[in-house]
């Protein structure tokens, strides 16, 4: 049962908000010294080694059949460790302003998975016209008919399949995750500790520090990895407990304009109106097709032990 009092829920929402807006400065920061699959090693080293300890302090047992470690590898894969990669390969091409705009089309590509991969549901017209508004959003906001400059367009492309495979974990999760008889914490610590393990011998065959590492660098991996990638899905999974999904999925709304005032702020990236008005239709077409999801998330039942991504 959710408790809809914004007292007991917004604090956190607000923190998470800015907690998973943030991240896009922080793989600038860990840029500095690490290749991009080095900043997702780390990550998911330091975010799973952040949820096992929170585990062992609350006595979580983490899953024990061989088959939850099985799904668990898979949305590991699907969540953490290609985007993971992939965002800190977008961010070597362009800024982290575009990654936090860009990261709002996740709820776009996971309508897109849910109604033609899945097939969970027709689509309807707002579902369609949300499709409609978040590829025009997607085209001011990479400037597709403007041109490029460099190897901008790499930098797109990465960020863009990387929320895709955040589109294909979403309904896997549920299907094959969500009804697994263990708590959040305890699927999301074995989750991340995967895509650690996935990442390691990737990482070790290469070499993940370009540079030495500075104390911006190290401060932004240990922020990205304990706080954006370990406590955050203890916190989005409060969100969830406290408000609803429908209420805690709306955080999407807040991560591109943290993203955005961060990136101006401290990185003293330059950004084009246009820009911004794509993000603001990217936003409009996740609020269209977030109501499909809300949808799908009714017909199941609200487990306050339950998974939630």
């Amino acid at each position: 049962m959710t408790n809809t009092n914004a007292k007991s829920w917004l604090p956190g929402f607000i923190a998470l908000g800015i907690t998973w807006g943030s991240s896009f400065l922080f793989i600038k920061w860990g840029l500095l010294s690490l290749t991009p699959l080095g900043v997702a090693f780390f990550r998911g080293f330091i975010g799973g080694l952040t949820l096992v300890i929170y585990c062992l302090a609350t006595r979580t047992s983490l899953p024990k059949r061989l088959s939850a470690w099985g799904h668990l590898a898979v949305v590991a894969l699907l969540l953490n460790f290609l985007p993971g990669y992939l965002f800190a390969v977008g961010e070597t091409h362009v800024s982290s302003v575009m990654a936090g705009l860009l990261n709002a089309t996740t709820p776009l590509m996971t309508v897109l998975v849910i109604s033609f991969g899945f097939r969970e549901q027709k689509v309807n017209g707002n579902q369609l016209l949300g499709v409609a508004v978040g590829f025009a959003g997607i085209v001011l906001v990479t400037g597709v008919f403007s041109g490029y400059q460099g190897s901008d367009w790499k930098g797109y492309v990465a960020l863009l399949v990387a929320t895709f495979s955040y589109g294909i974990a979403f309904p896997y999760s549920k299907r094959f995750v969500s009804k697994m008889s263990y708590s959040a914490s305890s699927l999301a610590a074995a989750q991340v500790s995967c895509s650690a393990l996935l990442l390691l011998p990737f990482t070790l065959l290469s070499h993940p520090l370009h540079s030495t590492w500075t104390l911006k660098s190290a401060l932004g991996m240990l922020a990205l990895g304990s706080v954006g990638t370990g406590f955050a899905y203890i916190w989005n999974f409060r969100n969830v407990r406290l408000a609803g999904s429908a209420i805690a999925s709306t955080v999407t709304y807040i991560t591109p304009v943290v993203a955005t005032i961060l990136g101006v702020l401290f990185l003293k990236e330059p950004f084009k109106i246009s820009q911004i008005l794509g993000g603001v239709l990217v936003l409009i077409s996740a609020a269209l097709v977030q109501q499909r999801l809300k949808l799908i998330r009714e017909k199941e039942i609200e487990n306050p032990e339950g998974y939630s991504i």
